[in-house]
């Protein structure tokens, strides 16, 4: 599966930090932790194609295609 969405391009972050107790005596450091995007496997339907295609988009693409249309926002992304 894929790790980045291909409309967004969002992809995973390094993150971690520092309990309070690390910054008091700089001890003990907090490991770091990879986050990943909210993925998920869809099918999408294309009217003006007359095809459905299957993608891996974060949460933040179904909302765009939802808003703009799946055409419009998967011609902008480059995928059709």
């Amino acid at each position: 599966m894929a790790k980045i969405c291909p409309i967004t391009k969002k992809g995973s972050l390094m993150a971690g930090g520092y309990s309070n107790a690390t910054r008091a005596t700089q001890f003990n450091p907090t490991g770091k932790v990879r986050k990943y995007p909210n993925l998920q496997k869809k099918k999408i339907y294309i009217p003006e194609l007359k095809k459905s295609i299957t993608l891996t988009i974060s949460t933040r693409a179904i909302k765009t295609i939802n808003k703009n249309g799946a055409f419009r926002t998967l011609k902008k992304a480059g995928i059709i």
